[in-house]
């Protein structure tokens, strides 16, 4: 077959195809550009979830009629010159608006500060009309109506009208933590209005207006560097946690950006400190020159690519766990909260009191209603006494006088004095302005665990040597990778040797994991250093393993405690790592404040 140039209008179409895939990627370019553009405010509308209508309006720098006309041409941006290596702007592929236009009807409207009137020009289906003079406030309108009318085909493949508006939400939602300093306003007969009132220098306030009041509650600060790559921002405490990953929002240079490497970075941050199936919440911005990082892998530009991603994927991990080593150990709010509902939910209602109803009538106070006799004062003891399987006393195996119980300070512990222990499983500790309920069983166990990880870190593991070594094939780059990290492998108890261009002989395993799949483990670490340029794979089994004979060798629920015990534990608690959740990323405490308790009974 002869070649053939293609039609301008079907490259147009082509493009679109990879830049516009619904109309949430639409909103996406058209919110970069107002933004590029200096604007402070963005007012987004829509109907028929975008495919309908899309409108956004900015109060930016606008366009003359010259650079309108050229706006809507292919390759035609003011963000670029000549080199790829310095990208400060969030568009500059200049692909946008020629693409959109060639599968909708588009319309541009702008006027800059100074000029008389306004331009307008028109695109549909990737037929552009001359420029025309147009009455405009300062900035840009871009109107795009009937999204894909010109590919139908496309149409097939878009979710539901209200999918699709809950898709521009999310981008609208991304771009507003993105930049505290512009208003927002999302409307439309196809939603409720969504308004993100502009908090300027206050990032921590934004997050609050996208992902709630309790994300400012529950936020933990990000601020570490490393080698001229800056990370800062706010991570969740573990108990902090949601269903699902949509609440993790990255940034690189102020661009939104879902990179499967920044993702997986922020999970193995938390792998240890939140529940399978669970995910923590974050927003995070990484600065770096841009000449490090590649922002033209894809069309969409929600992908990068890094010189140094070890560095990156390093830089976050450390810096979330330091983070939760200095404050993840408090407990969420949401702890509390969900206690004050349950106790606002019971279902119990008093009912009047009468003699007759009354299921504490004891034989003195029958007699007494009768006229016959008197209540001896002792009775009323009987019933003041608390159940021994509601609550045991601290000191079970003798009563102690008021007058001799010591007298603790509860305001000098963050996790305040034990009181006493319910259902010989829970520990009630008074704090200065509230309590404090531990699982002693969870709490015990992170304990041991985080004992256990540090003694499997200070010192080499223990390793037990195969009668027979293990020859497992592999690529020889993966063999060339593999023995880089091989001093790594050993001190884990993990002795490779190079054998031959293609192999690796495996002669020691880490003895604490006893009979193992040693070919399974090192294809896994090969297949770890090829996507990621480093290896946990060996350090997190070890790490399962502690985990899993800390839970078995911690203190047992239902087990009667001493006071010196509680208290141990508590102090314990307050100085390691990580003890407000365990192993398995529940919490281990929960704390109500003496406010929270006054509003139960209705004192303040």
């Amino acid at each position: 077959m002869a070649i053939k140039q293609l039609s301008e209008t079907l490259i147009n179409q082509i493009a679109a195809g990879e830049v516009i895939e619904r109309p949430a990627s639409a909103a996406k370019e058209l919110i970069e550009n107002a933004l590029d553009a200096g604007a402070t405010r963005v007012e987004i509308a829509t109907a028929g979830g975008g495919k309908t209508l899309l409108r956004v309006t900015d109060n930016g720098s606008g366009m003359t009629p010259n650079d309108l006309e050229l706006a809507v041409r292919r390759h035609c941006t003011s963000k670029l010159d000549d080199s790829l290596f310095d990208i400060r702007t969030l568009g500059f592929r200049g692909e946008a608006l020629p693409s959109i236009g060639s599968v909708a009807r588009l319309s541009i409207t702008t006027r800059t500060a100074g000029a008389s009137e306004g331009a307008v020009i028109a695109v549909t289906g990737g037929k552009t009309e001359p420029v025309r003079p147009s009455p405009a406030n300062t900035g840009t309108v871009v109107e795009v109506r009937d999204l894909f009318f010109a590919t139908p085909a496309r149409l097939k493949f878009m979710k539901s009208e209200k999918a699709e508006a809950a898709a521009i939400s999310e981008i609208v939602r991304r771009m507003a933590i993105a930049f505290p300093a512009v208003r927002f306003v999302l409307s439309g007969s196809d939603r409720s209005t969504l308004e993100f009132p502009a908090t300027g220098d206050d990032r921590l306030a934004r997050m609050a207006q996208v992902l709630g009041k309790d994300f400012r509650d529950n936020a933990i600060e990000i601020d570490a560097e490393r080698e001229d790559v800056g990370l800062t921002g706010f991570a969740g405490v573990p108990t902090y946690n949601r269903g699902n990953s949509l609440q993790q929002y990255v940034f690189v240079n102020g661009r939104p950006v879902q990179d499967k490497l920044l993702l997986s970075a922020i999970r193995a941050a938390y792998s240890e400190t939140i529940p399978s199936g669970r995910y923590p919440v974050a927003v995070l911005s990484i600065m770096l020159d841009p000449a490090l990082v590649d922002v033209n892998v894809h069309p969409a530009k929600s992908d990068v690519r890094f010189r140094d991603p070890g560095l990156i994927r390093g830089l976050i991990i450390g810096a979330i766990r330091e983070a939760l080593t200095r404050e993840g150990d408090r407990a969420a709010t949401t702890g509390a909260r969900g206690m004050m509902q349950a106790f606002r939910a019971g279902t119990y209602r008093p009912q009047p009191w009468t003699p007759e109803t009354s299921p504490f009538r004891p034989a003195q106070f029958d007699a007494m209603l009768r006229g016959v006799g008197e209540v001896p004062q002792a009775s009323f003891a009987a019933f003041a006494a608390p159940s021994a399987r509601t609550a045991v006393p601290a000191e079970h195996e003798a009563p102690v006088s008021q007058q001799d119980a010591p007298t603790p300070t509860p305001q000098s512990f963050p996790l305040g004095a034990v009181r006493a222990q319910l259902h010989e499983n829970y520990i009630v500790a008074q704090t200065n302005d509230g309590l404090v309920i531990v699982d002693q069983h969870a709490a015990h166990e992170r304990l041991v665990f985080e004992a256990m990880r540090t003694a499997l870190h200070s010192r080499p593991v223990a390793a037990q040597a195969l009668l027979i070594p293990e020859i497992i094939d592999l690529a020889e780059d993966d063999c060339d990778r593999l023995m880089a990290h091989a001093a790594e492998f050993a001190r884990l108890g993990l002795a490779i040797e190079r054998f031959g261009p293609g192999a690796i002989a495996v002669r020691e395993t880490p003895a604490m994991l006893g009979e193992m799949d040693a070919v399974g483990l090192v294809r896994q670490l090969a297949d770890e250093l090829a996507e990621w340029d480093t290896a946990n794979g060996l350090t997190s089994r070890l790490e399962y393993l502690a985990a899993t004979m800390a839970c078995h060798g911690s203190v047992r629920s239902g087990r009667r405690m001493r006071t010196e015990e509680m208290n141990a534990l508590l102090r314990q608690m307050e100085a390691t790592p990580g003890s407000g959740q365990c192993n398995h990323g529940r919490p281990t405490y929960i704390e109500l404040k003496l406010s929270d308790i006054e509003r139960l009974f209705g004192r303040s």
